[in-house]
């Protein structure tokens, strides 16, 4: 009785860890199949590009409320995105006050490279601004202009960072405005490639919002490390009134025509906004159809994120342009 009785256990006690393994069995496979439904979910739904944050979407944050341009990093990494693009002329206060000392300037690359690393995010590029027109006719002027930029290219060597933009302004004569450009990205170019930096081209006014003038430029320069950064929004080439935005625009370069003829020497891509619907897209931008151009270039890079509104904070624009380009990817072909 007592050997039946301890079989008969035994038996039971083997059946039992045969269901707990059937049904160990059947819980793994259960969690490996949701974890490549979730994998498979989240590949399908990622975007074919990365996210970068403009500091100029928090300009007024730091000049009108005094928030330290040092905080950006933190800010770009709490918002979600995984890299970061500065503007020069955000750090002119100290910069200035210095000169632009070389020990200005590594003291700005090392603040900068540490709270990229403390926070995690990518250096992507620096904006360039107020160092002289790249297009101006004088030779003099130009080349002085091409060396006030040497020390940005320095920078974001030592940041890590692959490109810094430039502004192509300076003439409203097409064919001096060409020579001019050509001239003058051909000599930075040069002095970047030895530093392996990109030189970029933003519409940013004036003759650099005719994409297919930039275009002709790119072609002419001809150097792998001289391209464009396309921006969604600035595309007017001449104002009512130069020092009144509010003005309007007098002469508009078509937004979709200059994006796709700009992507074909884009390294970078800017997606501008302003304000946005009750469904919360871009009230002059379609940013399906921007996506859908840039997407159709063969570019996977990142796409900067440049709110410049003023019915939404800072904070809240750039959020929503953020939301607004996750779900334009979505609807791709």
């Amino acid at each position: 009785m007592r050997r039946r009785h301890f079989i008969q256990n035994g038996s039971r006690a083997g059946l039992a860890l045969s269901l707990l393994g059937l049904h160990a069995c059947k819980e793994e496979k259960k969690k490996d199949s949701e974890e490549t439904e979730e994998n498979t979910t989240m590949e399908e739904t990622a975007p074919f590009f990365k996210l970068s944050l403009a500091q100029w979407s928090i300009h007024k944050m730091i000049r009108e409320d005094g928030v330290d341009p040092y905080t950006f990093a933190e800010k770009a990494k709490k918002w979600g995105f995984t890299g970061i693009e500065y503007v020069n002329q955000l750090y002119n206060k100290e910069l200035e006050a210095a000169n632009y000392s070389d020990e200005a300037m590594v003291a700005f690359v090392e603040k900068c490279n540490a709270e990229a690393k403390k926070h995690g995010v990518e250096n992507v590029l620096i904006m360039v601004d107020g160092e002289g027109g790249m297009a101006v006719p004088d030779v003099n002027e130009r080349k002085q202009t091409v060396e006030n930029h040497y020390k940005w290219v320095d920078a974001a060597a030592a940041m890590g960072c692959h490109a810094i933009r430039v502004n192509l302004y300076g003439t409203d004569d097409p064919k001096i405005w060409k020579e001019a450009s050509v001239d003058s990205l051909t000599q930075l170019s040069t002095y970047a490639k030895a530093k392996n930096i990109n030189v970029i081209v933003e519409n940013h006014g004036g003759l650099s919002s005719n994409g297919a003038m930039v275009a002709d430029v790119m072609e002419t320069v001809n150097m792998d490390n001289c391209g464009t950064l396309p921006d969604f929004g600035n595309f007017c080439i001449r104002r009512n009134d130069p020092d009144d935005y509010t003005k309007g625009c007098a002469e508009m370069y078509d937004i979709y025509q200059g994006v796709t003829e700009l992507m074909q020497h884009a390294k970078a891509v800017s997606a501008k906004s302003h304000e946005f619907d009750a469904n919360g897209n871009e009230t002059q931008i379609d940013y399906t159809k921007m996506l859908q151009i840039v997407k159709d270039a063969g570019y996977t890079g990142h796409i900067g994120v440049e709110y410049e509104g003023s019915e939404l904070s800072e904070k809240e624009g750039i959020l929503a342009t953020k939301e607004l380009m996750l779900n334009a990817a979505k609807k791709l072909g």
